[in-house]
């Protein structure tokens, strides 16, 4: 499917259109003037056209002149309409000529997503576009269009519709990324891998999108794409030729008819690692608004735990623990249908141990709905089939697994099936590598996703407090809570914390537990009251790497986060984010040690404070700390004592 979005109207904004000896430019400024970026064309050789652009925050550079454009083989399309005298040049960029530069007026609108990080979205910048075409007689034409916001800055390739309705085959991707020397990178070489603290120059192999980029001057920077679901995956990776410069990496080529728009590239850059994550509205923004109109009706954000046994009897007992612990879905993960990883699966066939109709139905009756896994053999074969059969069951969401994602083909495919479910009111989680570039803000039905290292592979806390400033700005993550399990290498606090910290709308709890593994630990009643999408989200302080500490809105109530690495730390946090002028209660889970009588060890603290205290956390090694803020009343305030700035 073709994208085209045109730029939202708002107030006239000037800027100049540039000419330079042979250089033609085209120059942004975000709307604080914060973030700039330029692009503008010059002679490489003879009768060759360079496309480079930069970028600069508060008059720092992020970016330094850098080369910009796509590498298109259209030759087989071009002989078959009848073009067979077209020169080829060397790059199909070289030919090239800017023509004009198109400044539109400054955006700026508030909306309101069905859910998210915050219950309000600005979408404020300024937007341009440059318009190049080919003097040659064969009517081709790229747009570049560009936006400055001041969480960062955003750029796509355009191509208007060409006449002799030509095919264009993008086969590379020439978009660089030339930093100041010394920029280390955050890395990962695949979407669940480790990560890697490298100069960018030992970027030897393509890594993962979002990229995480501490630069020399103290700036954070993070690369990432926008409306990816009609591209291939596209990676980074050190120039072999260019110092301290990457380059993109297409999975595969990319065929299109125009007109025709790539995902947007995108550079956001801060002063601290946190406003990275904090302003990652702009993948939102970058995509188009909700295509289900009645999304509200049956699209419902939650906690969901699985079942292990696939069997009737186990499912009835999930049932009844997800409805006495206010988790309203539950999961029947792989081997629900047989052979699941194979062709020959049938999922409308569900094993003789498990009776779904009744399941289904004890489900309702106790406010649970039920989701399940369908590998991508099945969904491959049988998905138009299958879904109108699951929503017929009264299956509320389908987990994907093992889905290919990252080529051209395989990107249309899978997006296509959030689509398809969509028409079939089911929700959707897709597994494994796939990450996400804003696709949920059109098509809310996909609430989550993996693509990250998470629980069930038993990272340590090190790692877990770097995914906030590197996977998580890519949006939702289903990271999988596994609470009761021995195998954790991070303290139970810690994991309370977690479930705050990796937004996802459909947040997994107890992901290798059954209900017979609870023996009624008093911290559990964090998970009862635990909200999965807010209203409002701040991250308060953290370090890649170090730690974390966020407070997350809902309503009335805050919610807060501290995670700590392997070592541990002390923190100090500032509670003026609540509201002034009220008293809360706040419910604290810390990790107690041996004095705590309980299998995990969580102290369970309630006390009162307000917005002009400190509260003081002295975190143990891969430890965290987890606090629910509720506005009390004075009569109910004088059961309590008050917080009086001891470490808890």
């Amino acid at each position: 499917m073709n994208k085209i979005i045109g730029f939202l109207l708002g107030t006239f904004v000037y800027a100049a259109f540039m000419f330079a000896g042979n250089a033609r430019e085209l120059r942004l400024t975000s709307p604080g003037g914060i973030q700039e970026i330029s692009f503008y064309q010059k002679q490489t050789a003879p009768a060759v056209n360079g496309l480079f652009y930069q970028v600069s925050f508060k008059g720092q550079s992020v970016i330094e002149e850098s080369c910009a454009g796509l590498e298109l083989d259209n030759r087989i399309w071009e002989m078959a309409l009848g073009q067979r005298k077209l020169i080829q040049p060397a790059c199909w960029m070289d030919n090239l000529e800017v023509d004009s530069v198109t400044y539109t007026p400054t955006a700026d609108n508030i909306w309101k997503p069905l859910y998210g990080e915050r219950s309000e979205v600005r979408d404020h910048y300024n937007a341009a576009t440059l318009h190049l075409s080919k003097k040659d007689g064969s009517l081709y034409r790229l747009d570049i269009e560009v936006r400055a916001y001041d969480e960062g800055v955003a750029f796509r390739y355009f191509f208007p519709e060409h006449p002799r309705a030509t095919f264009h085959k993008v086969v590379g991707d020439l978009t660089e990324y030339t930093l100041p020397a010394g920029t280390k990178a955050w890395s990962e070489q695949w979407a669940q891998a480790f990560f890697e603290y490298l100069d960018i120059n030992e970027l030897k192999r393509p890594v993962e999108r979002a990229l995480t980029l501490e630069l020399p001057g103290g700036l954070w920077t993070a690369l990432l794409d926008a409306d990816a679901d009609d591209w291939c995956l596209t990676k980074y990776q050190a120039s072999a030729v260019k110092k301290n410069t990457l380059t993109s990496v297409m999975y595969s080529p990319v065929d299109v008819v125009t007109y025709y728009a790539t995902p947007w590239k995108v550079i956001m850059t801060a002063e601290k690692p946190g406003d990275l994550l904090e302003h990652n509205d702009i993948i939102q923004n970058l995509n188009p608004p909700c295509e289900i109109a009645d999304a509200a009706e049956w699209v419902r954000p939650g906690t969901i735990m699985r079942e292990t046994t696939i069997s009737t009897e186990g499912a009835v007992a999930t049932i009844d623990f997800c409805a006495e612990h206010n988790i309203p879905y539950m999961l029947f993960d792989w081997l629900w249908y047989l052979p699941c990883t194979s062709h020959d699966g049938d999922a409308t066939k569900v094993v003789d141990k498990l009776d779904m109709p009744r399941v289904v139905a004890y489900g309702k009756e106790k406010g649970v709905g039920v989701w399940v896994y369908v590998n991508q053999h099945a969904l491959m074969k049988q998905a138009r089939e299958l879904f109108p059969i699951l929503r017929e069951w009264g299956i509320v969401g389908v987990k994907s697994g093992f889905v290919q994602y990252a080529s051209h083909r395989w990107a249309t495919w899978l997006h296509d099936l959030v689509r398809l479910a969509a028409e079939n009111h089911l929700m959707m989680n897709i597994h494994d590598e796939y990450r996400p570039s804003g696709f949920s803000r059109t098509y809310p039905n996909l609430l989550t996703q993996e693509g990250i290292c998470g629980n069930e592979e038993f990272p340590d806390a090190t790692h877990n407090v770097t995914l906030p400033f590197t996977r998580m700005i890519n949006g939702a993550a289903d990271y999988t809570i596994c609470y009761f399990d021995k195998r954790l290498k991070t303290t139970h606090a810690h994991q309370l914390a977690a479930s705050l910290v990796f937004y996802s709308p459909l947040q997994t709890i107890f992901w290798y537990d059954k209900p017979s593994f609870y023996h009624g630990e008093p911290e559990v009643e964090w998970f009862e009251n635990l909200q999965t999408v807010f209203d409002d989200t701040k991250v308060l302080d953290g370090t890649p790497g170090k730690n974390i500490t966020m407070a997350r809105r809902k309503g009335q109530e805050w919610f807060l986060a501290a995670m700590t690495n392997n070592d541990g730390s002390k923190e100090n946090v500032s509670l003026s984010f609540l509201d002034k002028g009220k008293t809360y209660l706040a419910y604290i889970y810390t990790d107690g040690g041996k004095e705590v009588k309980t299998r995990t060890q969580v102290k369970c603290s309630y006390l009162l404070t307000d917005a002009s205290k400190v509260m003081k956390f002295d975190l143990k090694p891969s430890g965290g700390a987890a606090v629910r803020f509720v506005p009390v009343s004075k009569d109910e305030a004088k059961k309590y004592k008050k917080y009086k700035g001891e470490v808890l």
